[in-house]
């Protein structure tokens, strides 16, 4: 399945705010990490985060889409129970 993740970089502790609907992109998870968005770092700590939050494996969250975007799409396993809004 995949998730669209709306990152907030350089922020005091790594959260999930919650969903939010975003016009011309629809819903998104919006995630504060406290990794720099510089050279992938970012990526990478969402990506670890969000294997951490919904007790992944780290390999079976990968970034699709959006290296470079605060909009990001990650695939993630078709069973996995998302957080609510």
């Amino acid at each position: 399945m995949l998730i669209r993740v709306k990152a907030t970089p350089n922020a005091s502790r790594n959260e999930v705010i919650g969903w939010e609907e975003i016009p011309l992109v629809g819903e998104v998870l919006r995630v504060r990490i406290t990794a720099p968005p510089v050279d992938g770092i970012e990526n990478k700590a969402i990506s670890q985060f969000l294997a951490k939050t919904l007790s992944l494996s780290k390999p079976s969250v990968k970034l699709i889409k959006g290296q470079a975007s605060r909009i990001k799409t990650f695939r993630i396993p078709d069973s996995t129970d998302l957080p609510k809004q």
